[in-house]
């Protein structure tokens, strides 16, 4: 009965696309640096030192699958952030976050997660990515539905945030989402917490995307059915992924705000003794 209230609440539809940038994006500040390329397949964000620059989508959704693939600032990127992010707008917003912080040429690039819920995030997790990921485009996916936020790389899971409102704990569930995305100048916080600086003379940075897909739920449409009973509406890790995962978080986890005791005084948040 939920489920049916919350569709019925927000007139969605599923909807797959993997077509045309033009269609699904709206360039939303950069003066010209921002630029759909190749007949709408390609979009490029840049950054030098007068601005950054960054793009929304056309659409809000509420639950679904969003892929895209990036290829990320190469070089020395060091101070620069690339962010793609779902997020709802208001004080006590939603938001799912992938966040590329940028590093000096040769080391990796620092992937940061968080997830917020009624406008409460802290629960950030940090990685090392397995690749290098300026050298080709990599695919950055999101599996969100009623019972699971799921993080994914290239098909891996990297993180799961599971629903337990039943404990208490809150969960991005009634707020439609916009995807949005920034490439901008962090460099007092971004690489070693802001000890290396933005080297201007590398400018432009630039970040590319191609190859958009959101198999999911679109605000303003008449319902939501299709693929959401026998694909991502219903999915969860199975053992296998469930291995993966764990793969991933014991050998490139970097940071866990559930192992950070230091900066919860009071206690850890609920869910990391739960999970």
């Amino acid at each position: 009965m939920a489920v049916l209230f919350v569709l019925g609440l927000c007139a969605l539809v599923a909807v797959a696309a993997a077509g045309n940038l033009y269609q699904d994006f709206d360039v939303t500040w950069g003066d010209g640096r921002a630029k759909i390329l190749n007949n709408g397949q390609l979009l490029t964000l840049s950054l030098d030192k007068t601005s950054g620059s960054g793009f929304q989508s056309k659409n809000e959704y509420l639950f679904g699958k969003i892929d895209m693939q990036i290829k990320l600032v190469p070089g020395n990127s060091a101070g620069t952030v690339t962010a793609y992010y779902l997020s709802s707008q208001g004080p006590t917003h939603d938001e799912i976050d992938f966040e590329f912080l940028g590093n000096l040429s040769g080391d990796p690039y620092t992937l940061h997660t968080n997830v917020f819920t009624q406008g409460k995030g802290n629960r950030e997790m940090q990685f090392k990515l397995w690749f290098d990921p300026t050298e080709d485009f990599h695919t950055y996916s999101i599996l969100w539905n009623p019972r699971h936020v799921i993080f994914m790389v290239d098909g891996t899971p990297i993180r799961d945030f599971k629903n337990l409102e039943s404990r208490g704990i809150a969960f991005p569930k009634n707020q439609p989402m916009r995807i949005y995305s920034s490439l901008w100048n962090a460099d007092d916080w971004a690489t070693r917490g802001g000890l290396v600086k933005t080297d201007w003379s590398k400018a432009p940075f630039v970040a590319s995307y191609r190859n958009f897909n959101a198999d999911a739920c679109v605000r303003g449409s008449s319902k939501c059915g299709g693929s959401t009973k026998s694909g991502w509406w219903n999915q969860e890790l199975d053992l296998s992924s469930q291995g993966r995962m764990r793969w991933v978080q014991k050998n490139y986890m970097i940071y866990n705000y559930c192992n950070d005791a230091k900066r919860f005084p009071q206690g850890l948040p609920p869910e990391c003794a739960i999970a």
